[in-house]
């Protein structure tokens, strides 16, 4: 058997519901030279079922099912360690992408500098119903050879569907993967850490929010953590959430091969564009509650939402 050139894996647990609208949109890639790998983390519901007539129908994909649910953070790390592609993609169980995605962010890699870890596209964020709620306002395209810039950048800017782009496997290998705090935005943080971060600015990935999703599942910290592995169900929770994501971003720096000098620059950047971001997004919140901008905003996410939905159908 051929080894593909990009590996997607996707973890699910329990996710009948949309899991039919996620496989079609990754086996209607116009880009074929894929492999999916589907990690089953002991589905209760009819997801063994879908995987497995999905796996019957295209040879690409390769079903796996866990004998107990292992935690959403073994599983989603799972799908990794049994990719083969030169490049690896997360997907969800719940989202959707254009047909061009995949073809879009590997032509993009093929010209862009090998310094390249991450190509994404923006995101559409989408109800249960699949109705455009808005374009993710954030986003990512850093290109730079200081570290500290592009992992300031990330800080400070990023969303966290950039991750659900497509990274180079050798650089994801070299990150600590997936972790129980805020792991997305972690991961991320080390990926740029070690090189250049592109963001194709046209909406080729559509983000579903719905009551499903694990964030409105589990509501508190500890609930959350279970959800990423059982075994730490009763560990000691000390800090609010993001005090808790900053000292992970601290262990990242600490993890990641950089100079001296790169390492303490980086260490300071945590705090200090950590606490800008938030001091400069609660002032915004109070413009917001006084009723100065609402208008503005208002007109520009009806007239994202319209426009990119055109460009999907």
């Amino acid at each position: 058997m051929s080894v593909p050139t990009l590996s997607i894996g996707l973890p699910v647990y329990n996710g009948e519901a949309y899991l039919r609208l996620a496989l079609n949109s990754v086996m209607e890639q116009d880009f074929t030279d894929f492999e999916l790998i589907i990690s089953d983390n002991a589905s209760t519901d009819g997801t063994e079922e879908i995987c497995r007539e999905a796996a019957a129908r295209d040879p690409r994909i390769r079903y796996f099912r866990n004998e107990t649910n292992i935690g959403a953070t073994r599983n989603y790390n799972r799908v990794f360690e049994l990719s083969r592609g030169e490049f690896f993609k997360w997907a969800s169980h719940d989202d959707e992408f254009h047909p061009t995605f995949l073809r879009r962010c590997m032509e993009t890699f093929a010209r862009s500098p090998s310094s390249t870890v991450l190509v994404c596209t923006k995101a559409e964020i989408i109800d249960a119903a699949g109705v455009a709620l808005c374009v993710s306002p954030d986003g990512v395209s850093i290109n730079s050879e200081s570290a500290i810039k592009r992992f300031a950048g990330v800080l400070f800017y990023s969303s966290v569907h950039a991750l659900w782009g497509i990274v180079r496997s050798e650089a994801l290998r070299r990150t600590r993967l997936m972790g129980c705090v805020a792991a997305d935005y972690v991961v991320l943080g080390e990926l740029a850490l070690l090189g250049n971060l592109i963001e194709i600015p046209e909406v080729l990935y559509r983000l579903r929010s719905h009551d499903g999703c694990s964030v409105v599942i589990n509501r508190t910290a500890r609930q959350l953590l279970a959800w990423h592995d059982p075994a730490r169900a009763r560990d000691w929770i000390f800090l609010p959430r993001w005090e808790r994501v900053y000292v992970e971003y601290l262990k990242s720096v600490r993890y990641m091969p950089l100079k001296p000098s790169e390492r303490l620059a980086c260490y300071l950047a945590v705090p200090v564009v950590s606490y800008w971001r938030r001091i400069l997004r609660a002032t915004g919140s109070v413009r917001h509650r006084m009723g100065l901008h609402r208008k503005r905003q208002s007109d520009d996410l009806l007239r994202s939402g319209q426009g990119h939905m055109e460009s999907l159908k």
